[in-house]
């Protein structure tokens, strides 16, 4: 072996001295807290750990107030022109997750254990006997934080955190109000005998006679009543701004027009046949994937399916709309479909399912 006050010779001349080995700091003496020996100071930093848990739960009663006290649109301000509502919304909330860090970063400097420990690496992969190791140090780590023996700043800990939940809850709300039933329905369902509902193009609002079509043709459609909307008797208002855009989300439709001895009809909701749901060859589906609502309009002509781009879901509209690949657990809504005196296509009817992503409540039947 070589003695560490050995020197080498360096490559390009002179001599290379070894450095010395850096001994073995150890760890220093134990430095035991005011908290460690004086049993009042114990007491009275326990004290001040429950109360910053407590301010949490007054700042987030406090967040729960101003959400239903304050309106958004109150002429008065504060500081820096922010609204009353967004400014003690931002404060309250933020001030329940600072004490609850507060607390704890108090809590694990005052009351917890803090000696020092070294421990080997050891590999990815720890053995049975390592694992039972921590298992029992992350015990005597409980055991060491007094969160047992400590029901003062248990319970307040609890109770500031599970207020917290609340303002998650009442955040709900303004995601707006429960759709009820109005994913059973769409605005196809609003023609009469005397004004069945056109079929025109989308962005062009021009109808669409079937005699124009020819086999292979793919048109994304709208409903006539959101540029017509008095020819249906419905409300102009109805169909302007939000109303609108909701509409057009639940009614965009497709229609290819293929061979009709391709098309295989399926049933209803009511068992009955799709025979008559087509006009020559030409097929009507909603244009919202079931998967997760993606607008589809890629079609392969000649197999007739119709794929989604965002998940690759493929449906086959020769047969129903039925899934064939992908993710999407339900068939495309078909919309059945016939023309009027002049030749235009029309809608006979709403869809008769929900259109859209899936979800729990909705019916399903086999077709």
């Amino acid at each position: 072996m070589t003695d560490v006050h050995d020197t080498h010779s360096d490559p390009h001349g002179g001599e290379l001295a070894v450095a010395e080995p850096i001994p073995d700091p150890g760890l220093p003496d134990h430095q035991w807290r005011p908290t460690d020996v004086d049993p009042a100071k114990e007491k009275r930093a326990e004290r001040q750990v429950a109360a910053l848990f407590g301010l949490s739960a007054v700042s987030t009663v406090a967040f729960l107030v101003a959400y239903f006290t304050l309106d958004i649109g109150d002429n008065w301000h504060v500081i820096g022109g922010f609204g009353a509502s967004t400014m003690a919304l931002g404060l309250f909330l933020g001030l329940a997750l600072l004490f609850i860090g507060v607390g704890i970063i108090h809590w694990a400097r005052k009351l917890m254990a803090d000696h020092e420990i070294v421990e080997l690496r050891h590999p990815a992969k720890s053995s049975d006997e390592d694992r039972e190791v921590a298992v029992q140090a992350l015990n005597d780590g409980i055991a060491e934080s007094g969160i047992g023996r400590r029901p003062l700043i248990r319970n307040s800990l609890l109770g500031a955190v599970g207020l917290l939940g609340l303002p998650a809850v009442v955040l709900l709300r303004d995601l707006g109000p429960l759709p009820g039933r109005k994913l059973y329905h769409t605005i196809w369902g609003s023609g009469t005998p005397n004004a069945p509902m056109r079929i025109v193009r989308d962005g062009i609002w021009t109808p669409i006679l079937a005699s124009d079509l020819e086999i292979g043709d793919l048109v994304n459609c709208q409903p006539d009543a959101l540029h017509n909307p008095e020819r249906y008797d419905i409300d102009p208002t109805e169909v302007e701004g939000v109303n609108l855009q909701i509409h057009k989300s639940k009614a965009s439709l497709i229609l290819l027009r293929m061979n009709p001895g391709d098309i295989k009809p399926g049933k209803d909701a009511n068992g009955d046949s799709r025979a008559n749901w087509t006009v020559n060859g030409i097929v009507a589906y909603s244009k919202i994937c079931t998967h997760v609502g993606c607008p589809i309009s890629l079609n392969e002509r000649t197999t007739h399916h119709l794929l989604c781009p965002c998940h690759q879901s493929t449906f086959d509209l020769a047969d129903s709309g039925k899934v064939v690949f992908g993710p999407a657990g339900r068939p495309l809504p078909q919309l059945p479909i016939t023309v009027d005196d002049e030749g235009y296509l029309v809608a006979q009817s709403d869809f008769d399912e929900p259109v859209g992503p899936s979800f729990w409540e909705r019916d399903y039947y086999e077709r």
